[in-house]
């Protein structure tokens, strides 16, 4: 049986995370991915709060991307929270969503060459080396990190042929985005196949209501955000939806949300998440299951409530 994990993107109130960390763990939770999302909450803070409120879940620093910070500072805030807490953090390394890096100026070109530099860079630091990495990208020369040798394992976001095959090369894991739908799932997992141990994990968009209605309302802009960029596009075409997604996209840059709530339809949401009442849920999630994930994270749970509660559904 996948484990269960529950991800936090950084909408939530930075004291909101104590508890929603303690409703996950008391949940079964494995781990939390903290989501590094431009603009949103800063997730090293939001580790080290949720990592302070509990005993024993794991973290992830999810999809730290190395445009936006240097693998050096990357290495060094991982270290940093596992030297507090042995054993408990995981590293996951990711491009970025473009849209959100292009908002902030920030170019993201060869990003095979850069997110496997940066797993290399990550990986020497951790192991308490002197650091003489001289690549495309970067260049680390002649020093070593301050909290010596970490065990800290490094897991790549990907969602198109190339990374998968990168992590599947390269790292401990692969995280498979949200917002995606089950047969993109089970064509990722081909792709990442790996000869060594290797950690498989899919976040999908979770919300139960007392009605479908409530469910797919509710996750209905969420599910949009993700879905509005365009490395999407192989993601919504397995899943057979229909959607605009450069309409999508201008809509959430000029925040029309009734223009959102049009184009990302009812059938758009059942495709890319699962939505509900408690069965319809628990029947969604067994299908993600299904395709051999190692770790099912539940997204879009905004409340220490929700978490709670889409535990109790999901873990047996």
């Amino acid at each position: 049986m996948a484990d269960v994990g529950i991800s936090m993107d950084g909408r939530a109130p930075i004291a909101d995370i104590p508890a929603q960390a303690k409703a996950a763990e008391e949940g079964g939770a494995s781990t939390l991915w903290i989501a590094c999302h431009l603009y949103l909450r800063d997730p090293i803070t939001m580790a080290a709060l949720a990592l302070g409120a509990t005993k024993r879940i794991k973290i992830a620093l999810m999809a730290m991307s190395p445009y936006s910070t240097h693998p050096v500072f990357i290495a060094m805030a991982a270290a940093s929270l596992e030297e507090m807490y042995p054993g408990r953090v995981i590293l996951c390394l990711g491009a970025g969503a473009p849209a959100d890096l292009k908002a902030a100026g920030i170019a993201s070109p060869q990003p095979l060459v850069t997110i496997g530099e940066a797993v290399k860079i990550c990986r020497s630091l951790f192991a308490g080396e002197t650091t003489e990495f001289h690549g495309k990208v970067f260049n680390v020369s002649g020093r070593r990190l301050a909290n010596g040798a970490r065990t800290i394992p490094i897991v790549i976001a990907a969602s198109r042929a190339k990374m998968l095959q990168l992590a599947g090369r390269e790292s401990d894991g692969v995280l498979i985005s949200a917002a995606t739908s089950p047969p993109f799932v089970q064509a990722c997992l081909a792709q990442a196949a790996s000869a060594r141990p290797f950690r498989k994990v899919g976040l999908v968009y979770t919300r139960i209501g007392a009605t479908e209605r409530e469910g797919i309302d509710s996750i209905r802009r969420p599910i949009g955000f993700v879905l509005r960029g365009a490395h999407h596009a192989e993601n919504i075409r397995l899943g057979g939806a229909t959607l605009d997604q450069a309409a999508l996209a201008q809509a959430y840059a000029s925040e029309s949300w009734s223009e959102v709530d049009r184009l990302v339809s009812d059938d758009v949401v059942r495709r890319h998440a699962a939505c509900g009442t408690p069965d319809q849920v628990k029947a969604r999630i067994e299908e993600y299951r299904a395709f051999g994930l190692d770790e099912v994270v539940l997204g879009g749970l905004d409340d220490a409530r929700s978490i709670a509660t889409a535990l109790d559904v999901v873990n047996p």
